[in-house]
């Protein structure tokens, strides 16, 4: 198989060939079709997440064919495409694994972090965190949904029922769940770094009913934001553009830090809020939603060779939707 390795926070990913791995009880083996590029894995990469697994292999928005399957494994066969999501493992048995908050486990794996992702053309999971993708034809444009998708489910779950929702960082993520607010019926509102009129017309595209610069006031007062961007600048401007009692979603697994701001932006009942992880439950809301929802990705795919290139193109933001890797 081959793999693109981080060595070092910091390095260079390199091209290695290694056997492929035996899937052990409760697991699989995954032939990789493809993989997308999550700014995560640009946090992986930096340095900017501690504990990091070295050396690692990135990649947790994972879309690829069983191949082989290990002892005591009942729920998948070789041959089904399924997809591999960033949380990999939990322990079952913590405080919060025992409330059904996995996403919150005090011993969690997490793909292309703490265990090899898919920046490989195989990899290895645990079967209980494989999820089916049955009528989910094409690779590409499923794998952002294993990550940005869930993501973004997730924080719009967190930001509760209002109207109107605005997106801080137009990204993989936020081309994805804006389709879903107008599904659900629901005003968009998108905020892009300075004037990316790139990033503007695809949000127009979408449905969007303005966009602007992150500095911008929106022409309504918002009932909550989530903010995709890794920059904490952003919180003050999403508390001022909120209206009394609203919510701002902080999406990201790594931020900036958040500068003071006067009390009065959070006055009135308005939130800050974190979201960490995913859980299994939402896999499984998200995957039955994604196509009843009419969600389509916009993609540029990369040969795996090309990783460093793609996360170059993530960091200084020549990509507009998401990026994929194929093998």
């Amino acid at each position: 198989m081959k793999a693109m390795v981080l060595r070092a926070p910091g390095g260079r990913l390199e091209l290695e060939r290694r056997a492929v791995p035996v899937a052990g009880a409760g697991e699989v083996v995954v032939r990789v079709e493809a993989c997308g590029v999550c700014r995560t894995d640009l946090h992986v990469v930096d340095g900017d997440l501690p504990d990091l697994k070295r050396p690692i292999v990135p990649g947790h928005e994972v879309v690829g064919v069983v191949e082989t399957v290990g002892d005591g494994v009942d729920t998948l066969r070789a041959g089904q495409r399924v997809g591999l999501p960033w949380l990999g493992g939990t322990c079952g048995h913590c405080p919060y694994c025992a409330a059904g908050r996995e996403n919150l486990c005090d011993a969690p794996e997490f793909l292309g972090y703490t265990r090899d992702g898919g920046y490989a053309t195989h990899v290895l999971a645990r079967a209980e965190f494989a999820f089916p993708l049955t009528g989910f034809d094409d690779p590409v444009a499923t794998a952002p949904l294993l990550c940005a998708g869930l993501i973004g489910w997730r924080s719009l779950k967190m930001a509760g029922e209002g109207s109107a929702i605005g997106l801080y960082g137009f990204g993989a993520a936020a081309h994805i769940i804006a389709q879903v607010c107008r599904w659900q019926g629901r005003s968009v509102h998108a905020f892009t770094r300075g004037d990316d009129l790139e990033a503007q017309e695809l949000a127009r595209s979408l449905g969007a009913s303005w966009t602007g610069s992150s500095e911008a006031r929106p022409p309504v007062e918002l009932d909550a934001a989530i903010i995709f961007a890794p920059v904490g600048a952003l919180v003050p401007l999403a508390l001022r553009a909120v209206r009394k009692g609203g919510r701002v979603v902080c999406a990201g697994i790594h931020m900036s830090d958040v500068p003071a701001f006067p009390y009065r932006l959070l006055w009135e009942e308005r939130s800050i809020l974190s979201v960490a992880n995913l859980t299994r439950r939402d896999a499984i809301e998200f995957l039955e939603i994604a196509p009843r929802a009419g969600v389509k990705t916009h993609t540029t795919a990369y040969p795996l060779e090309r990783a460093n290139e793609a996360l170059d193109d993530l960091r200084d933001g020549r990509v507009h939707g998401a990026a994929v890797l194929v093998p």
